[in-house]
């Protein structure tokens, strides 16, 4: 018959302290050691992948930014190019509809030097004779030739001007021409060099999400190895664990805020196995059940440690399970701790914190597999 059969109280020790775990993995600490490194083994690989993927992405990030920006610069230089097209383009027609108006220009001051002409001459056909004959002195006809001939010159004068006018426009026509053309084949090679880039960067992007991806699968497989551990470990148990509604003692200020949302007065986050295991010794110290206080450094290390560390501060430590003991189980990343309240060959009954992930209390038999003990 197992102790939890018979009468508990000859065997359990007044309630104790508590201690901390900075970051507890939940591993009942009793499951053979081996078994657990197995899927800590997984579960660094996986981590160290994720290290790999994650600098991969923070790469990618950096060249999808430069990406972008290459884009955004060419954006702007593609919209500077196609302003002044727009206005080039308003100059040309311009210059085209200046042309056409000097063009008209000439054909009407040809039309008026025509009319002045024949207005000059009988039915505009007059011959020099039948001008003599029809003016009334010789100063007459000199008079009419010298303004005919002074309206002719200021018409031809007015043509050549018009005509170089025009010429220099087509010139500026032509400038133009040549000068959108070369802005259009300069748009066209920055758009190109835009859509590239668009390429590249939609490539990135795909990249990107490809990682992440595999981030989240791994991140999952994680959760599922640790799981899958925390079950495999959990065989050490006897019978199921069960909670208690004074939270084995531990103050209430920790037991209600929110896991890791408070350090308690070793260091330690709360509803932590750590926490609550430093809490018990604390206790048990100032009752004179323990010789050694809780010391500072579990504050600042994991449940894995604390072997080590006790054994530097002189604290003993060994495979021998005392009622007031704590537990310590190294499988796992963080190890678990817990606080041994009654012995029973390989069984003992143990109150602890943060079993399974979930920042609660618990307590039950377990076997001492596994297991070494600390004694304060």
């Amino acid at each position: 018959m197992r102790l939890k059969d018979k009468t508990i109280q000859t065997v359990l020790r007044a309630p104790r302290a508590f201690v901390f775990v900075v970051a507890s993995i939940g591993l009942i600490a009793g499951a053979a050691i081996a078994h657990a490194d197995q899927y800590d083994v997984q579960i660094q690989a996986l981590q160290n992948q994720n290290s790999a993927v994650q600098g991969v992405l923070n790469g990618l990030a950096s060249q999808a930014g430069s990406y972008q920006q290459v884009i955004s610069n060419l954006q702007l230089q593609i919209n500077s190019v196609e302003t002044q097209i727009a206005a080039n383009q308003a100059q040309q027609n311009a210059v085209e509809a200046q042309i056409a108006s000097d063009q008209q220009q000439v054909t009407e001051k040809k039309g008026e030097l025509s009319a002045t002409i024949k207005a000059m001459y009988i039915d505009g056909q007059s011959t020099t004779i039948e001008e003599l004959a029809t003016s009334k002195n010789l100063s007459d006809y000199v008079d009419k030739e010298e303004y005919r001939q002074a309206v002719q010159d200021q018409l031809n004068a007015t043509i050549a001007e018009i005509a170089q006018l025009e010429q220099q426009l087509q010139r500026q026509k032509t400038d133009l021409a040549t000068l959108i053309a070369s802005e259009n084949s300069q748009n066209s090679q920055l758009q190109s060099a835009q859509a590239q880039q668009a390429q590249l960067l939609a490539y990135t992007q795909s990249q990107q999400d490809s990682y992440n991806q595999q981030l989240n699968a791994n991140y999952a497989a994680i959760a599922s190895l640790r799981q899958q551990q925390i079950l495999a470990n959990s065989r050490y148990n006897i019978g199921n664990f069960k909670g208690s509604p004074g939270n084995g003692g531990y103050p209430d200020v920790w037991a209600n805020a929110p896991q890791d949302s408070l350090i308690d007065d070793w260091g330690m986050y709360n509803r932590e196995c750590v926490s609550y295991t430093a809490f018990k010794v604390h206790q048990d110290y100032l009752a004179g059940r323990d010789s050694h206080d809780m010391p500072w450094w579990g504050g600042e290390g994991n449940a894995k440690q604390w072997p080590s560390d006790a054994a530097a501060a002189g604290i003993p430590v060994d495979s021998n399970p005392t009622p007031g003991s704590i537990a310590i189980s190294e499988a796992g990343f963080y190890g678990h701790a817990m606080y041994v309240e009654a012995v029973n060959g390989n069984e003992i009954y143990i109150q602890q914190y943060n079993q399974q992930l979930n920042g609660l209390y618990s307590e039950g038999w377990r076997y001492t597999t596994g297991l070494v003990f600390i004694h304060f």
